[in-house]
């Protein structure tokens, strides 16, 4: 499974990132991230979790557009646990800032999920939005 980050823009949600990788076996794809993977804070965050998880820096989305991939955003309406996941799924994940492009939502309306929440809040942190949708296709594909 790979978690794949478009465009984040905070260092330390990448490093708390990097920690869940470590702990499920994902790889991590950073498209076109906002600051230097050399970063401070981003290796602080991630502590010595760095060591023994695939971390890819890439500058474009598409070659992880696969069969199967799901983008987590707050504006769609299917629930993150109404799908099914696969080993081989491909978790994305929008920018702390901007969330993902609307052209995406619009391509592949069917493959947006959200991770519910109440009305009249902005969202989830993205470490957090990250670990919650890892642990439910780690959940579905039995640990």
């Amino acid at each position: 499974m790979k978690i794949i980050l478009f465009e984040p823009k905070i260092p330390p949600n990448t490093g708390n990132i990097v920690r869940t990788c470590k702990v499920t076996g994902c790889d991590l794809v950073l498209v076109n991230p906002g600051f230097e993977t050399n970063n401070r804070m981003l290796k602080r965050a991630g502590l010595d979790y760095w060591e023994g998880v695939n971390v890819l820096v890439v500058g474009e989305l598409e070659p992880f557009l696969h069969d199967d991939f799901y983008f987590f955003s707050s504006k769609t309406t299917q629930n993150y646990t109404d799908v099914s996941y696969s080993p081989d799924c491909n978790l994305i994940f929008g920018s702390e800032v901007d969330g993902l492009p609307d052209c995406l939502r619009c391509e592949f309306p069917e493959k947006f999920v959200r991770i519910p929440m109440i009305d009249g809040v902005r969202c989830l942190n993205l470490a957090t939005s990250v670990g919650i949708g890892v642990y439910e296709a780690w959940r579905q594909i039995g640990f």
